[in-house]
């Protein structure tokens, strides 16, 4: 009977899961995912994690309790670094950690991802991983490379447009064709945030499918090439920012700006997140400077559904003036 491996539906699951998917697969377990994210998931998660961490940390806390009684892994990685020169956020370093002091969960596949010198650590960590499922190197390498694969077509569908759940749909052969395209006189707006606030619908309110009911079109940083991504962070500020997500936030933010096509911005951010709080800032500046009309959404678990619909109504109904205007 295989090995039954757990994954939250949270944090950077919206970057690798489709990867992870598969190389746990190859290895012979059997992947299970967490629900997605509810109210009785973040109840759960606010019950037991400590006060300081953000929304996301929280919500994460109860995608990996609803996993506890179903799994016999729970994969939760510490990562450090994802590039050279790079870091994650300090909490997710320290998440495994504020996981297992949990009483009932199982045992953490907990490696160490940490490529800020250079990649070679990561092939320690794969071969780590392999050997607690009692696989030979060569097994282990092979089931990487087809997870490899896998990622860069996941990779490609969102260059093309495509949101995380409709790529992963089309991966997994639930829909065979691509979304239909939005109609030209859609409103477009840039929709600016880590992955796991902007493509969580529970934490967010669904804010994608209110902009597009609303007569939006929306464009993410994950529809940009990293090295545009990193053109423009490294073209608009004095100095490199260390943070992953956070480059990635402000040099997609900066490239939108720069595009005519693009009518506005909104950034939605943690309550609570340090890095958010700066990165939030460069952005709004920065919007101000271009004339691009910008709409800040900080969230927690006390947000209410009312105030935000009420903020992105007027947002888009200032859209449109501004378009009637220049026209």
């Amino acid at each position: 009977m295989p090995l039954k491996v757990g994954i939250p539906r949270a944090l950077l699951y919206y970057y690798y899961y489709p990867m992870w998917r598969v190389f746990f697969q190859e290895l012979g377990a059997e992947v299970v995912l967490s629900q997605p994210s509810n109210k009785g998931l973040l109840a759960a998660g606010l019950k037991n994690a400590v006060d300081e961490v953000c929304l996301p940390i929280k919500l994460a806390y109860g995608h990996v309790l609803d996993l506890a009684d179903r799994t016999d892994l729970i994969f939760l990685p510490r990562m450090v670094s994802i590039g050279r020169s790079e870091y994650i956020c300090p909490k997710f370093l320290g998440f495994p950690d504020m996981i297992k002091r949990i009483k009932g969960v199982p045992k953490l596949i907990d490696v160490n991802v940490n490529l800020y010198k250079n990649r070679m650590k990561l092939y320690q960590v794969i071969h780590e991983v392999g050997r607690l499922f009692n696989c030979r190197w060569n097994k282990t390498w092979i089931a990487y490379l087809r997870s490899v694969k896998v990622h860069n077509q996941y990779i490609k569908l969102l260059r093309l447009g495509v949101l995380p759940a409709e790529a992963l749909a089309i991966l997994e052969d639930r829909v065979q064709n691509l979304p239909i395209p939005e109609p030209e006189d859609t409103i477009k707006v840039a929709l600016i945030g880590h992955p796991y606030n902007i493509y969580d619908s529970y934490v967010n309110m669904n804010i994608i499918k209110r902009l597009k009911e609303l007569g939006a079109s929306i464009v993410t940083a994950e529809f940009l090439p990293d090295q545009a991504v990193k053109n423009s962070a490294s073209r608009c500020l004095p100095k490199k920012l260390f943070w992953t997500l956070g480059q990635r936030m402000v040099g997609a933010a900066f490239n939108y700006m720069e595009r005519s096509d693009v009518a506005g911005i909104v950034h939605i951010a943690a309550f609570g997140c340090g890095p958010d709080s700066m990165t939030g800032e460069l952005i709004e500046r920065s919007a101000r400077q271009h004339g691009v009309p910008f709409l800040n959404i900080t969230i927690d678990e006390h947000t209410g559904e009312a105030g935000l619909l009420t903020r992105l109504e007027a947002f888009m109904d200032m859209l449109r003036w501004r378009r009637a205007g220049s026209a």
